[in-house]
């Protein structure tokens, strides 16, 4: 495939992918809340998420699907709320998200809450409409994907872990753990659900989540080493936060060069489970592994 022809592909899924969020994330909530939310997940972000999910479904032949486009929307709301809820002071504190300020210092911490409680919830009434618009199994099926990478196994259990750790010496087997629940769930089950759109045989699943998984890993190795060469205005976001903090990071723990080469490690390990995957229509997910390692923001 072509650099213009993935190009225009994402362009594409993104439109679709914004012009689902728009819809669904409605102005009209209550007390000003609808204008926060969208604040916090319209024009903004690389989207990475959605087209992990719709690049997924594809793979499987569900590329078209409303099924896909739903995922691919409620897994971008439960990621924004969380960089909603992580900004805050009672978290990472943080005034710059996406080159912009963040929800709380824009609306402030009570209606910064409110905001990523409703998109959170939103999230799995999107995964869930009205009957005869999805099947019920599926229905079910993704929103247990999401809830799992979502909370105490995925997403909250990782948050918890970082806070837990600062100023703690950690290893590698341990900050692996830590991100893989917090950054990586997410992005492996953004794979599974585009996955689930279809009916993959077991050992392409397998693979797809194997991908998912190095993939995963790899996004937050990359994170770090921005994080710690980088810019905030290069970023969208406060540079160098994590160090400043006393936060274990991958460029701590093991040195600007060894983790660079995790990072390679990890690109060529989801390329690998793509291949071991036996399906015709990985193209895009391998360039958007592509696009994890060789991104400046």
């Amino acid at each position: 495939m072509t650099h213009d022809a993935f190009e225009a592909w994402t362009r594409e899924t993104l439109g679709r992918v914004e012009q689902g969020l728009t819809t669904w994330v409605r102005l009209e909530a209550p007390a000003g809340l609808g204008e926060v939310m969208r604040y916090g997940v319209l024009d903004g972000g690389k989207r990475l998420r959605p087209l992990l999910v719709m690049a997924a479904a594809e793979a499987v032949g569900a590329a078209a699907s409303e099924a896909a486009l739903r995922a691919a929307c409620a897994v971008e709301l439960i990621h924004a709320y969380s960089l909603i809820h992580d900004d805050m002071p009672c978290m990472d504190n943080d005034v710059l998200r996406r080159g912009k300020p963040t929800v709380h210092v824009r609306y402030g911490q009570a209606m910064a809450m409110l905001a990523g409680d409703a998109m959170q919830a939103l999230a799995f009434e999107v995964l869930t409409p009205a009957e005869g618009e999805m099947p019920a199994a599926l229905q079910a099926r993704l929103v247990g994907l999401l809830a799992r990478a979502a909370g105490e196994e995925g997403m909250a259990g990782g948050q918890a872990i970082d806070l837990s750790s600062v100023g703690q010496p950690l290893d590698e087997v341990q900050l692996a753990d830590m991100h893989r629940r917090k950054t990586g769930a997410l992005l492996q089950t953004s794979v599974k659900m585009g996955a689930a759109c279809g009916a993959p045989s077991p050992a392409a699943w397998a693979a797809l989540s194997d991908f998912g998984a190095a993939l995963g890993v790899a996004f937050q190795v990359v994170d770090d080493i921005l994080d710690a060469t980088q810019a905030s205005a290069t970023l969208g976001k406060t540079a160098g936060k994590d160090a400043d903090a006393n936060k274990p990071t991958f460029v701590t723990v093991l040195g600007l060069e060894v983790a660079r080469t995790r990072a390679r490690d990890l690109h060529a390990r989801a390329h690998a489970a793509l291949a071991r995957s036996g399906l015709p229509q990985t193209e895009r997910l391998g360039l958007l592994a592509d696009r994890v390692l060789d991104r400046t923001s």
